[in-house]
C-alpha cells in the first residue's frame, strides 16, 4: 500500500462544502478513504464484487449528502456510518432475495460465495474464522469486525453505531467467545 500523507479533515470539509473546490476535495476524500471503507464493507458482505458495489453506493451517498454533514463527528466516522448502513441494507436485500429464490441454508451460501470469490486468498483457518463470524448476530459481527480488523477504539465504534461503550465491550466479548467455541469445536 502506498504511503498517504495525513490530511487535515477540517480543511477537507471546508473544501468539500465549497462549490469551487468540492470536486477536487472529493477526489482527495476518495483517495484517502476508499480503501478503509472497502475493507470495512468487505468484512461484512464478504464478496469482492459486492463490496465494490456497496463502496460505490457509499461514496455516491456521501457526495449527495455533503450539504448535510455538520462536522459533529469526524469525516471518517461519517463515512463508516454510511458504509455500515449501506452494508446492512445490502445484506438484508441479499437475505430477502435468497429467501424468495430458494429455501437453502443461508450460512452455507455465505461460505460458498466466499470460496468462489477469486479475490479471497485465505487458508482453511481463515475460511473457518469467516464462517464463524458470519454466524454471529449482526451487531456482534459489526462490533467484532470494527474492533478486531479495523482496530477501532470503542469510542469510535460508539460514534458509528450509536451504542454505548459498555454495550460494545460486552458485544465484542460475546462475539470472541462464540467464535472461539465455533472454531474449537
Amino acid at each position: 500500500m502506498a504511503f498517504k500523507a495525513p490530511i487535515d479533515e477540517k480543511e477537507l470539509i471546508n473544501q468539500l462544502q465549497d462549490e469551487k473546490s468540492a470536486h477536487k476535495a472529493f477526489e482527495t476524500l476518495l483517495h484517502y478513504y476508499s480503501e478503509p471503507v472497502y475493507w470495512q464493507i468487505r468484512r461484512m458482505v464478504l464478496n469482492h464484487d459486492d463490496a465494490n458495489d456497496v463502496v460505490q453506493n457509499v461514496f455516491i451517498k456521501a457526495w449527495n449528502n455533503l450539504h448535510n454533514f455538520r462536522g459533529d463527528a469526524k469525516l471518517s466516522t461519517w463515512l463508516f456510518k454510511i458504509a455500515v448502513n449501506e452494508s446492512i441494507n445490502f445484506i438484508n436485500k441479499e437475505k430477502h432475495r435468497a429467501q424468495t429464490s430458494t429455501d437453502g441454508d443461508e450460512e452455507s451460501s455465505v461460505l460458498k460465495n466466499l470460496e468462489a470469490d477469486e479475490y479471497f486468498d485465505g487458508d482453511a483457518l481463515q475460511l473457518q474464522l469467516q464462517d464463524a463470524i458470519s454466524k454471529l448476530p449482526e451487531k456482534q459481527r459489526l462490533v467484532f469486525n470494527m474492533r478486531y480488523y479495523d482496530e477501532m477504539k470503542y469510542e469510535e465504534i460508539s460514534e458509528v453505531l450509536g451504542t454505548s461503550v459498555g454495550a460494545l465491550k460486552a458485544s465484542y466479548h460475546h462475539a470472541v467467545k462464540k467464535i472461539t467455541e465455533m472454531i474449537s469445536s
